[in-house]
């Protein structure tokens, strides 16, 4: 028992003396985590300068963009013909993807050899050959009648310029291997975004961010770049870490000075770094006694299975001496566990370098997506990855002690180069389907010129017929006379008190308006309109509306006072002077009883009396788009047109008083209110309006009217985008086919998210978040598409706006007989205010059909209180030459 004890104890003596010996001498070789995280930085960097345009030309890490846009989402299905060149023999292969509806890939192949001549000759005579024996498969195997899609693994250093480089048959996609690795781990893991090859040779790569490729035109999704960082440490950045045993293997190869990296890691390489080692060890005298071989001098005669052999976890010691004796070396014990250590400090740097690759990899990727922590999953091939029995467990370990914010799953490739090759073109066919039923729904939306040329004369139409006494009952564009009868002067002066009714919120103003300086000072107060008032009786609504003026002049100290009054009323009023309105009908969710065609004003004074507790002059009965042109009329005498784009859609404008047939005499001009949210409740526009738009007017508390309104205003985008997102998650384009709860409810979608997902600083991936919020799980594809149908819609809603705003404009240069017209059109609303490209494309509009017209668009400030004070205070100031003259 002694014995045995003694033995033991003079084995782990002796162990441990050869490891330390080894150590010592490849000292170099054992990379430290500091140092490792060094690398990380310095390969970030690397990265860095191939995807950048200007430093492209100069990386070692070239970043080559493979025009692979997205991963399987598991709907791929049909039948691909694969290609895998890579090697002495080539394979062709049929693969069915999801066949019967299930999730699964079924690969029939063919291997055929690749003569030397062949190899060695010139590119047509290798893709002649390549083409014969793919016709050969497709006659064995019955598929000459059939036009299947081809994938194309071609496992060299490629550039491409698009996914599908025509060569006489239908390649549908150029595959590198590693590429070909991830796509056919993300069939199986859809969190799989990066590929690992760590075999003969060693790549990667990943899914980086559109907006990071400056090698390739866009900015919107991702795409899969092949890193070759084979070739990291080209340009010297690792220099202090390669050994003399590095430089050697380096300068014998067939291409010295290139694929560094690679020669550190790779199969290729790893066992000629053993046999270099081993060589100097003998040289030395710290291995065999001195003694050296014929096989130990000659290159390749140490392989990389044997690498694996030897650091076995039993057998490893046997094959150890098995391979040196068969090297023609008579190893000791000492010997073997030496050369068995040199193996695992090479196969363990190979592992500490491609970890601190991968980590860099990683963290790009979760820096991309602005996560804390990652989860993703990392797909691996190669036969060092696969055959190795320590590599795999080595290389997990270090990956996770380097980047411990990322939790990563590394998944075994089957059959990589191919099934991937076939995974990248059923992608591209499902992208490509998927593509044209995309744009199909889009271009719904697209309007040509000749379409907005025709809503800007039908719209010039109803002008016409609503100031016309014989149509204007019929006319859909209702064009009411608002007995504004001029524009601000700068005379206009003294207090008024404002109210400002057209929502949810109720507002009381007190104005303050100093002649001359035209100075404006305001103070107001915001009430809250409950929905039982807004739908209750007018009497209640009416008496709350003076509760909130009691209050405010309480609060102000004005109890008693005597102040003129502007009232705006933000709803279709048919007025007969400006102090009297009669509601033609409710919107914006009101519905008030016993209000429709009664005359408000009479409904607010009745409600003072009710009250009796001040007595106040109603001068003016206000729109809240009238008081938009007035605002702007005080700073700009050009401004002669209002327009309101937000929650609802209005323009008034400066008529000559010989065009309104409904009011008598043809001297100056009144303000007319158009109303042209009706535009199109005749069918007019139905050559436009779209299925989503019968569906949010059909659901709407107003069927059949406020067509125009309805495509252009924000209270309903945000609900023609639900609809047309529903629509193509039924078609499964969007959600993976699955339509949440969240989605269909109505309103969930509001216009608001159509300007932060339309806004040029915002990333997809905040995108992503504000879906995630309306309960939206999506994709980075989901969030493009989502981002192109809210362009769609709210670049329509912008043109149709447009097209409104010209047939104005042209009719005020006509019924002047101006050859060019200038005019201010004062703008107020949220849609164009806060929509990033609204206000351009409907600028664009008006100066793409109303030519001769150079128009000025300004921002109203506060249209609805301070313009129906200056609307009153105009009123007073005509009032008072009325009674002058």
């Amino acid at each position: 028992m002694f014995a045995v004890h003694l033995m033991a104890f003079y084995f782990s003596k002796l162990k441990e003396d050869q490891i330390k010996k080894v150590d010592r001498f490849l000292y170099h070789m054992r990379l430290s985590d500091e140092t490792l995280v060094d690398i990380m930085t310095r390969f970030q960097a690397e990265m860095e300068k191939g995807l950048g345009k200007d430093t492209n030309p100069t990386a070692s890490v070239k970043m080559l963009p493979t025009f692979v846009r997205a991963i399987p989402d598991g709907s791929e299905n049909g039948e691909f013909l694969s290609l895998d060149l890579g090697g002495s023999k080539f394979r062709v292969l049929k693969v069915q993807v999801s066949q019967e509806g299930k999730q699964n890939v079924q690969m029939e192949s063919q291997f055929y050899p690749t003569p030397n001549e062949i190899i060695r000759g010139n590119g047509t005579e290798l893709f002649d050959y390549v083409a014969d024996c793919l016709a050969d498969f497709m006659k064995t195997k019955d598929l000459t009648q059939k036009k299947l899609p081809l994938g194309f693994t071609f496992s060299f250093p490629c550039r491409q310029t698009k996914l599908e480089e025509d060569l006489d048959v239908d390649i549908l996609a150029l595959v590198n291997d590693t590429v070909g690795t991830m796509m056919t781990c993300a069939y199986d893991d859809p969190s799989c975004e990066v590929g690992v090859i760590i075999g003969t040779g060693t790549n990667a790569c990943y899914m980086e961010d559109m907006s990071n490729i400056d090698l390739v035109e866009g900015d919107e999704g991702r795409m899969c770049i092949n890193t070759e960082w084979g070739a990291f440490g080209d340009d010297g950045v690792l220099e202090d870490i390669r050994t003399e045993f590095d430089r050697e293997l380096d300068l014998g190869s067939l291409n010295p000075g290139k694929q560094l990296f690679e020669k550190m890691i790779s199969g290729l390489y790893m066992g000629e770094l053993v046999r270099l080692i081993l060589l100097k060890m003998a040289k030395v005298g710290l291995l065999f006694g001195g003694a050296k071989s014929s096989a130990l001098h000659t290159k390749g005669k140490i392989e990389t299975q044997h690498v694996a052999a030897m650091e076995k976890y039993k057998e490893g010691l046997a094959n150890t001496r098995e391979i040196l004796v068969n090297l023609g070396l008579d190893p000791s014990e000492s010997d073997c566990l030496a050369v068995q250590h040199v193996c695992t400090i090479v196969s363990f740097r190979s592992a500490n370098l491609c970890a601190a690759a991968l980590a860099a990899i990683l963290t790009r990727l979760r820096e991309n997506k602005k996560l804390a922590r990652l989860r993703t999953t990392v797909g691996m091939d190669g036969t060092v990855y696969k055959i190795h029995p320590q590599y795999p467990k080595r290389l997990h370990k270090v990956v996770r002690r380097l980047v411990p914010n990322c939790d990563v799953r590394f998944l075994l490739s089957e059959s990589g180069s191919t099934k991937g090759a076939a995974m990248v073109t059923a992608v591209a066919c499902r992208v490509q389907a998927q593509r044209k039923q995309i744009d199909k729904v889009l271009a719904l939306f697209q309007l040509t010129r000749e379409q907005l040329m025709g809503v800007r004369d039908k719209m010039r139409t109803e002008l016409e017929y609503g100031l016309k006494k014989q149509t204007h009952a019929l006319a859909m564009v209702k064009m009411l006379p608002t007995f504004v009868y001029g524009m601000p002067d700068g005379t206009e002066k003294g207090k008024f008190l404002a109210l400002d009714l057209g929502g949810t919120n109720f507002r009381v103003l007190l104005v303050k308006i100093r002649s001359g300086r035209r100075s404006v000072r305001m103070y107001n107060k915001i009430f809250a309109i409950p929905l039982e008032i807004m739908q209750g009786t007018g009497e209640e609504l009416f008496d709350h509306i003076v509760q909130c003026i009691a209050d405010f002049l309480d609060y102000m100290g004005l109890k008693g006072a005597q102040l003129p009054l502007g009232f705006t009323f933000s709803f279709p009023c048919r007025q007969t002077c400006i102090d009297k309105g009669t509601l033609v009908g409710w919107t914006k969710g009101f519905k008030a009883t016993d209000c429709e065609g009664e005359d408000v004003v009479d409904m607010l004074r009745e409600a003072i009396k009710r009250r009796n507790e001040f007595d106040l002059d109603i001068v003016a009965i206000v729109n809240d788009t009238v008081g938009t042109m007035m605002t702007c009329g005080y700073e700009d005498p050009n401004c002669e047109i209002g327009l309101i784009a937000g929650t609802g859609s209005n323009v008034c404008y400066m008529e000559e008083m010989r065009n309104i047939e409904l009011v008598e005499g043809d001297e100056g001009r009144m303000c007319i209110n158009t109303e042209w949210g009706g535009f199109g409740d005749n069918g007019c526009l139905d050559d436009i309006c779209t299925q989503y738009d019968k569906e949010v007017d059909e659901g709407s508390l107003n069927s059949g009217k406020q067509r125009y309104e309805k495509m252009t205003s924000g209270m309903y985008l945000g609900e023609i985008v639900r609809q047309i997102l529903i629509d193509l998650t039924r078609q499964g384009l969007l959600f993976r086919g699955h339509i949440s709860e969240r989605l269909r409810t109505r309103g969930i979608f509001e216009t608001k998210f159509l300007s932060q997902i339309e806004s040029d600083r915002l990333a997809l991936l905040q995108v992503r978040r504000i879906l995630q919020q309306l309960g939206l799980d999506s994709t980075c594809e989901d969030s493009i598409v989502v981002k192109e149908v809210c362009g769609a819609v709210s670049r329509r809603a912008a043109q149709l706006c447009g097209a409104g705003m010209a047939a104005i404009v042209e009719k005020r240069r006509q019924d002047q007989g101006l050859e060019h017209f200038k005019v201010t059109v004062g703008v107020d609303g949220t849609l164009y205010k806060l929509h990033p490209h609204f206000s351009r494309i409907l600028q664009e509009t008006v100066r793409e059909l109303a030519p001769r017209c150079a128009v000025t668009f300004m921002l109203s400030e506060d249209g609805s209180g301070k313009g129906a004070a200056l609307i009153t205070a105009v009123a007073k100031r005509l009032q008072q030459q009325r009674k002058e003259n």
